[in-house]
């Protein structure tokens, strides 16, 4: 008969004193799952120094070794510290595949100072403007490509872009409009009836709404509905890898996003702006009758031999204007997008805040410049 083969003695973790750990038995695979309940039950609370006294281990595996070693580790990077008593010279490996607990330096930030900050800030904002320069410069050579070759214009883009950012907006500007020629007239007919100005209110309301207010309000409505909706479409199609892909294919992606968009709303913020100023009028005539007894006859005789053609005209010019500004800076800004969905919200938000700020600021250079013309 075969000889009996020992059984393995169980793996044993004993606490003979504090701070000091007996391991005996076979410390194998096999027990692998008793080894493991029995050190996270001992290392729960441990003390500042440990001893683990392992004369007394029969036999250990590589695996069960990587076990104790990581919970070792921990404990050192707890601040435990560790010493190994009496060990078998074959498992002292254990003890050399400890590295000694690394001390860490903390070192609190540097707090940059005001010039580091506003050269931080100055490169910054000096990349960011070349990089707009480099898009519009791009933007103008496509544009010019489709003035020499109408036929690479995309037809159908464009008359959609003129179908929602064009017929779409006309109930919001015309409401606004409406209630700004009505409080226009409403605020100048106190002060025009107390020197029997009743008359002037259609100059007020004309020069106002024709060369400032029409132009300004609709361009401000136009940026928030329609500059918003152009960032985050292209963000989103960033996102979506969907702007590889027309690259991928030979198309270039300001052919397919941004020409028809600048096309169709330098086309449709002048015609925004012209309603803009029939309805601003139409309050203002609602008004000067209510008021200052004022007919919408008397109102449309004056309106038409004392504001000038060149009023209208310069209304409009700014709209175009406008218009360019609007689609240049929410499309880069749409482009500057980072593969996230919280980029294409703070691109979003971007466009429209500066967009509105740069229309404003070319309003009053406009007046100034204006001024100075003596027109």
């Amino acid at each position: 008969m075969d000889a009996p083969i020992d059984a393995p003695i169980d793996a044993k973790i004993e606490q003979t004193a504090i701070g000091m750990l007996q391991l005996s038995g076979s410390w194998t695979v096999c027990q692998l799952g008793s080894v493991v309940r029995q050190l996270d039950l001992l290392f729960r609370s441990p003390p500042p120094r440990l001893q683990l006294d392992g004369k007394k281990i029969t036999k250990i595996d590589s695996i069960t070794v990587w076990v104790l070693q990581a919970r070792l580790k921990k404990l050192q990077e707890d601040g435990t510290q560790i010493n190994m008593l009496d060990w078998p010279p074959e498992y002292q490996r254990i003890l050399a595949s400890l590295p000694p607990r690394s001390q860490q330096v903390v070192q609190s930030p540097r707090r940059a100072g005001i010039v580091e900050t506003i050269g931080k800030v100055s490169v910054v904002a000096w990349a960011n403007n070349l990089a707009l320069l480099s898009f519009i410069g791009e933007t103008a050579v496509a544009f010019m490509d489709v003035l020499r070759h109408p036929g690479h214009a995309r037809v159908r883009s464009v008359l959609h872009d003129l179908q929602i950012n064009g017929v779409n907006a006309l109930p919001i500007v015309g409401v606004t409009s409406f209630l700004l020629g009505i409080v226009i007239a409403y605020q100048g007919a106190d002060q025009l009836r107390h020197y029997g100005a009743n008359i002037f209110v259609v100059e007020l309301v004309g020069y106002a709404m024709l060369r400032e207010f029409a132009p300004l309000i609709t361009a401000i409505i136009v940026a928030g509905r329609s500059g918003s909706a152009y960032a985050a479409q292209i963000g989103t199609m960033l996102v979506t890898e969907e702007i590889d892909a027309l690259k991928t294919i030979g198309i270039k992606p300001i052919d397919l996003l941004v020409l028809p968009k600048l096309i169709a709303l330098m086309v449709a913020l002048p015609l925004l702006t012209l309603f803009a100023d029939l309805l601003g009028v139409l309050g203002g005539i609602w008004m000067a009758n209510s008021r200052l007894q004022v007919s919408p006859h008397e109102f449309i005789a004056r309106f038409g031999t004392e504001i000038p053609l060149k009023t209208l005209l310069i209304g409009l010019g700014k709209s175009w204007i406008f218009a360019i500004v609007i689609v240049l800076i929410s499309c880069y800004q749409g482009f500057r997008t980072k593969a996230n969905a919280d980029s294409v919200g703070q691109q979003t938000t971007r466009s429209v805040v500066q967009s509105i700020f740069i229309v404003i600021v070319l309003d009053a250079g406009f007046s100034i410049v204006f001024n100075l013309l003596d027109l």
